[in-house]
């Protein structure tokens, strides 16, 4: 199908199917588009939405979260997930405030701690309409199933390919109702499961809707065996007051508090006897 077809359809379909109010598109603006969409990684709408509300509210522009105290943004993210998203968000707007404007390029926002090339991409096209190709989870899906694309998306070759296809439809105006239509069709049509073909705009031309092979489509990731970790944490209260620990800055909680925790039982104890602390039971 030509590029020019492809954006027709797509655009028509959202021009009466499309989400046009969430909340970071009431109104839509640089910092709040990219407050989203660092959110929106590797988390559904659903769950970003009241998440967004709530820091939206308490950081309303890059200034106040720029100033902010880290502790203040990891506990309005907090119940999120992927902490290290809200460490690199406090980080970048302290970067941004301090240059005095937003940066509006897919080349200048990459810089930034925690956006990748579609995130930047995202961020160019919805807040500044931008020519930027984007290619998160649900525009892979959607093109690996227009062309039948098989391999995992994580193989070099696969994402070049893909890449190479979004570059080639992403028009060079109305290019933020585009991305947003893309978003918006993986996430509400060409679903990973239960895929409703039957409404989809660009089903007449779909290689894996016409082989009867949709749901084969992306190739999953292979499968992997997970490591064990085992660690062993205290619950240590003293006159009703729980003991927390602050994390170090970096690793998957970085610089939230929590338990104290040990690799074993037997370094717990130790500690425990170092410290003074009166154990009075070693498991639960």
């Amino acid at each position: 199908m030509k590029p020019v077809l492809f954006q027709q359809k797509i655009l028509a379909w959202f021009a009466l199917k499309g989400r046009k109010n969430l909340p970071w598109q009431q109104p839509i603006n640089p910092y709040r588009v990219w407050v989203s969409e660092i959110m929106l990684q590797q988390t559904q709408v659903t769950t970003v939405i009241p998440y967004f509300q709530k820091f939206i509210h308490h950081f309303p522009d890059i200034q106040s979260l720029a100033n902010a105290p880290l502790d203040d943004v990891l506990q309005h993210w907090a119940g999120l997930g992927y902490y290290a998203r809200a460490r690199n968000l406090h980080k970048s707007a302290q970067i941004i405030h301090q240059q005095g404007y937003f940066p509006d390029t897919v080349d200048e926002l990459i810089k930034l701690s925690g956006i990748g090339l579609s995130t930047a991409g995202a961020i160019s096209s919805i807040a500044f309409n931008n020519s930027a190709a984007i290619l998160d989870g649900n525009v892979r899906r959607v093109l690996t199933r227009f062309h039948a694309i098989t391999g995992w998306v994580g193989i070099t070759a696969v994402s070049q390919k893909l890449w190479a296809l979004s570059q080639r439809y992403t028009p060079d105006k109305n290019v933020a109702d585009y991305t947003q239509a893309m978003m918006d069709l993986g996430a509400t049509l060409c679903t990973r499961t239960k895929p409703q073909c039957e409404q989809c705009p660009l089903s007449a031309d779909c290689q894996a809707y016409a082989q009867g092979t949709v749901l084969e489509y992306p190739t999953p990731k292979p499968k992997k065996i997970k490591p064990v970790k085992p660690l062993v944490f205290l619950v240590l209260y003293h006159k009703k007051k729980l003991l927390l620990e602050k994390r170090a800055p970096t690793g998957i909680w970085g610089g939230l508090w929590s338990l104290p925790e040990f690799s074993n039982i037997n370094t717990a104890h130790d500690w425990c006897l170092t410290n003074k602390i009166k154990i009075h039971a070693e498991t639960a």
